[in-house]
């Protein structure tokens, strides 16, 4: 979808239309949820501070987030979605993979399908959504930003190397900005560079995920379209009034830990074979500076309580000054495992620094040889 929650808004309110609409609560603390392609104009862009919005647009309308009217309309598109194939992989309320191997509506092609899926959401929402069209998930993931707004790009099978190659290296997903700053440092600034370095040479500076980058860089990507997948995190975090060191943030991981762990019971209803082992404390200082620390047990506590106690000695594992101060707290729980066998993580111990969520699903399903992604980036 494009510029899905803005879009919204200014559907429902038509004297929004043409305005540069960004939609989040004013603040100090608070972010852009999604910024109107007006907006964008100026440089606003989603996850960037409310202030840092206001000063890039002063004129700009501030509209607060409406989160139950979006989830409306987003299954209202799922539908359109599921008269064409049940192989539908929603990313976000706004954006999902569908294989459309083979159909439901015996379309001619793919990009016949993303057509009629196009037109019958303008139709019926009365919103733009645009699509990528291509053989696999990663290169239709890049193929739907290429059009937008309200637009859709094929990319053929033959087109890949050529359109593939002389692509920025930050465009292959995965490679974030201390990535791309360290392939720069080697020369490597375009795909085609990077499938010259060598998987031996990937693999050696990045272990497996050097494999993995020299496969994307060949275009390949083997994962599937997957309807279903299980929960691999049930977190909940949240963002201070004002910022505060370590040691003041015990009653607020405590508060979390009682939001988490009633999300984890609920997902054990659901699915009461998968258990969570990983105990997850995530902190954001001042200067947005993302880490996690997190212990895998052999079981978790049984009550909120016990979840709270772990992710509290956590902090011990925070090597930051004393005095740093922290804007940002989330306590989750990941490491899930079927018990009946199918491990989802195996770690015993697991320590890092992270500038990125932790994953929420693995993937599961047939092999998608026509994905299309519908996307909605407001970043």
């Amino acid at each position: 979808m494009d510029a899905f929650y803005a879009s919204v808004e200014q559907r429902d309110a038509p004297e929004l239309k043409g305005q540069p609409v960004v939609v989040a609560w004013r603040g100090a603390r608070s972010v852009v949820c999604a910024a109107s392609y007006e907006a964008r104009k100026y440089g606003v862009r989603s996850a960037m501070p409310a202030v840092r919005a206001e000063r890039l647009c002063p004129h700009a309308v501030f509209v607060p987030p409406d989160f139950p009217r979006y989830k409306a309309v987003s299954r209202q598109i799922r539908g359109i979605f599921a008269r064409h194939t049940d192989l539908v992989e929603p990313l976000s309320l706004d954006e999902a993979y569908l294989d459309v191997t083979e159909t439901k509506t015996a379309m001619p092609s793919a990009t016949a399908t993303a057509e009629a899926i196009r037109m019958a959401i303008r139709d019926e929402t009365g919103l733009t959504a645009s699509a990528g069209i291509a053989p696999n998930k990663f290169l239709a993931k890049i193929a739907s930003d290429w059009r937008k707004p309200d637009g859709q790009f094929v990319l053929r099978p033959r087109d890949v190397e050529a359109f593939l190659l002389p692509l920025p290296v930050g465009r292959l997903p995965g490679v974030g900005q201390v990535t791309e700053r360290r392939l720069a440092r080697l020369g490597i600034a375009t795909v085609g560079n990077l499938r010259a370095l060598g998987q031996v040479e990937l693999e050696r500076m990045f272990g497996r995920w050097g494999a993995r980058l020299h496969r994307l860089s060949m275009g390949v990507d083997d994962n599937p379209v997957q309807p279903e997948r299980p929960t691999m995190q049930v977190s909940s975090e949240d963002t201070f009034a004002e910022d505060l060191p370590l040691a003041s943030l015990e009653p607020h991981i405590r508060r979390l830990a009682d939001k988490t762990w009633a999300g984890y019971q609920r997902e054990r209803a659901r699915d009461p074979q998968r258990i969570g082992r990983t105990v997850v404390l995530k902190l954001k200082t001042a200067d947005f500076r993302i880490l996690t620390r997190s212990l895998t047990l052999p079981a978790l506590p049984d009550s909120a309580a016990g979840l709270g106690d772990v992710a509290c000695a956590l902090r011990q594992r925070v090597d930051l000054p004393a005095d740093t101060l922290y804007r940002l707290v989330g306590v989750g729980v990941s490491g899930f495992i079927d018990t009946e066998g199918e491990t989802a993580q195996t770690d015993l111990f697991e320590d890092g620094t992270r500038g990125r969520h932790e994953p929420r699903s693995v993937r599961r399903g047939t092999q998608s040889q026509s994905p299309i992604r519908w996307k909605s980036r407001s970043s």
